[in-house]
């Protein structure tokens, strides 16, 4: 596993930071758009440092685990069998969402669409929750090979991956794209993780704030204060997905604090301080406590290493610190 230098704290507008004309030009452009965005229609600015209020910092988040499977496994039987060994994994510590424990951790898988139903009948007596990995912001229609809202719902579903990294990429969701379907999750009564990062060339131009940011205003245009309830952020640097390349703990909660401070600006500190935000990104048994360790990461997004029952059921039982 190869491990990429740490960046040195910056300051967060650019006009403080010795770049080149080529980076400054290009901040400028990112902050420009977002000045220009809904979601930002009354903060046009650079945002300031996030620094919780005394009553803040006494707000608890529930920590959340969730398990992406992606286009894995082959068949429905491989997924019951998977489901059923993690079944018999969990810690003491483990639960569904539930305000009367709200120290416990969340556990939250995704299998395949077909695979939800017969995977839900697996966990669910046991508290895991079941998630579809995407949905179409459509209600119905001919749209050959989407889904509703309502489809995954009607599954069982209590949470919707959307913004992956892979549905950007591969399948060219836009950010207006991510919104709808942010909005129509929340309107058909689920929760959506919405999933931002930079790409490798981002990072290496040091302006990873300037994309997450410009990504989570967008993505979040229309969604209330009272909606943030049911929203989950998860920061998944795409050059760390499935690469071998791993985020430092410390820079990854660097980058949590930075979100915060978009969302006391799109919001208010509460929103700021409540909202659970996950890390993603090559997330492994031996770097789980190291990244649950830090104060601003609420809990993982786990790709490849949520196939393996007994790696997954070591990452949800973290040691906590």
């Amino acid at each position: 596993v190869r491990s990429v230098p740490r960046r040195s704290p910056r300051s967060q507008h650019p006009i403080h930071n010795n770049v080149d004309l080529g980076k400054m030009k290009f901040s400028i452009a990112v902050l420009a758009s977002l000045a220009c965005a809904d979601a930002f229609s009354s903060v046009n600015h650079v945002p300031r440092a996030f620094v919780p209020s005394s009553t803040l910092l006494e707000a608890n988040r529930q920590p959340i685990m969730a398990g992406n499977w992606k286009m894995n496994p082959a068949t429905q039987e491989e997924a019951i069998e998977l489901a059923s060994a993690l079944s018999t994994l969990l810690g003491e510590e483990t639960c569904p969402m539930d305000e009367e424990n709200e120290f416990c951790t969340e556990v939250v898988i995704f299998p395949p669409h077909p695979f939800i139903s017969k995977v839900k009948e697996e966990v669910e007596d046991i508290g895991i929750t079941v998630g579809a990995q995407s949905i179409f912001f459509e209600d119905k229609g001919a749209y050959t090979g989407s889904v509703a809202a309502s489809m995954v719902k009607s599954t069982g579903c209590e949470y919707v991956l959307c913004g992956h990294s892979e549905r950007r990429t591969l399948f060219s969701d836009s950010d207006d794209a991510i919104n709808r379907k942010v909005k129509k999750v929340l309107e058909s009564g689920m929760k959506p993780i919405l999933c931002i990062g930079e790409t490798k060339e981002e990072y290496d131009l040091e302006i990873k704030n300037e994309v997450c940011a410009m990504q989570l205003a967008k993505d979040l245009v229309g969604v209330t204060k009272e909606q943030m309830k049911d929203v989950v952020i998860a920061y998944e640097p795409v050059w760390a997905i499935g690469t071998g390349l791993v985020c430092g703990a410390e820079d990854a909660n660097e980058v949590h604090v930075f979100l915060r401070s978009i969302l006391a600006d799109l919001y208010d500190e509460d929103v700021a301080q409540e909202t659970r935000i996950q890390y993603g990104g090559s997330v492994t048994p031996d770097s789980v406590d190291e990244l649950m360790a830090q104060p601003e990461i609420d809990g993982c997004l786990v790709g490849g290493a949520s196939l393996d029952a007994k790696k997954f059921g070591r990452i949800i039982n973290y040691v906590k610190k």
